[in-house]
């Protein structure tokens, strides 16, 4: 999405992919825009926060990277304290949605830890929609199972949009995907106002303005 947007140029999106594929890692292209200390590119995770600024229509984002793997959950608190919106990323991958979810599944522990330091506003990504082949049902399951965890969290299911995404490959995250004819978009209402889109980004543009101790 970054890239997308103009906030990383071509000529180092290249430059990443091709140190990535000589480590044997030329699918993490993407992710090492992000990933910029030495030992997080070779483990292949993210460490530290990072952030990368891009525009929508509405808003000057800024992105917080924040690191998934429990070893660096402090690093991952730091990042998420700042927030006004959290991006709970969800791979569809079967094995890897469930693990996440699972009782002391990272997913869960995230969601949890976004809403106790105060981030009420949330968007759910189903990534890696891809390797699922793109299917309905597995991604109407990933919409229930993570509504009912995401209700006992404290979250209300109907003020967060669900955007089925394949970040590797773009789509659903700046354009429309042309991969899922069933898909019908993203839909959220708060306080009565109801707003409505098809991609990852038109989420983030409708992002309910945050309050400020100046207003």
């Amino acid at each position: 999405l970054i890239y997308k947007c103009g906030g990383i140029d071509k000529r180092t999106i290249e430059k990443f992919e091709k140190e990535a594929a000589e480590l044997g890692k030329g699918s993490f292209k993407y992710a090492w825009v992000l990933d910029k200390l030495k030992a997080e590119r070779e483990r292949g995770i993210t460490i530290d926060i990072a952030l990368w600024k891009f525009e929508t229509n509405e808003y000057n984002v800024t992105v917080i990277d924040a690191p998934g793997h429990r070893d660096f959950i402090k690093n991952m608190i730091t990042g998420t304290s700042q927030a006004d919106c959290a991006i709970l990323i969800i791979a569809a991958g079967t094995g890897e949605f469930e693990a996440g979810i699972s009782k002391d599944g990272q997913t869960r522990e995230h969601a949890l830890l976004a809403f106790t330091l105060g981030v009420k506003q949330l968007i759910v990504a189903i990534n890696k929609m891809d390797t699922a082949k793109w299917s309905e049902a597995r991604y109407k399951e990933i919409i229930k199972e993570t509504s009912n965890f995401i209700k006992k969290v404290g979250y209300n299911p109907k003020e967060v949009p669900f955007v089925p995404i394949s970040g590797f490959n773009g789509d659903n995250m700046l354009d429309e995907t042309t991969n899922a004819p069933w898909y019908k978009g993203w839909e959220k209402e708060v306080k009565g106002v109801k707003k409505e889109g098809k991609t990852l980004f038109q989420a983030i543009d409708a992002i309910n303005p945050p309050s400020r101790p100046t207003d």
